[in-house]
């Protein structure tokens, strides 16, 4: 009796329980602020992407097809046309 009366006072009298348990609060209040600050600037991520994808489409839809492609997009380098690679 005399040893389950001491376990059980130094199982009271232990904080290892009580800072497991403020750490998984720390861990929730950190992760819901974490979703909370994602949801929001997943929506501007959003929107982002929506204007330079219709400036590229409105870009693509003015480009002529004659015109000719821009200068050094493409094209070899000098040191790729000296190596015979082009």
């Amino acid at each position: 009796m005399q040893n389950t009366a001491s376990k059980l006072r130094m199982f009271v009298e232990s904080e290892s329980g009580a800072t497991a348990i403020e750490y998984g609060l720390i861990a929730a209040l950190v992760s819901v602020a974490a979703i909370g600050a994602l949801r929001s600037y997943g929506t501007s991520l959003v929107n982002l992407f929506g204007a330079v994808d219709n400036a590229l489409v409105v870009a693509g839809a003015t480009e002529s097809p004659e015109s000719p492609p821009p200068s050094g997009g493409g094209g070899c380098s000098a040191a790729e046309e000296a190596a015979g690679i082009c």
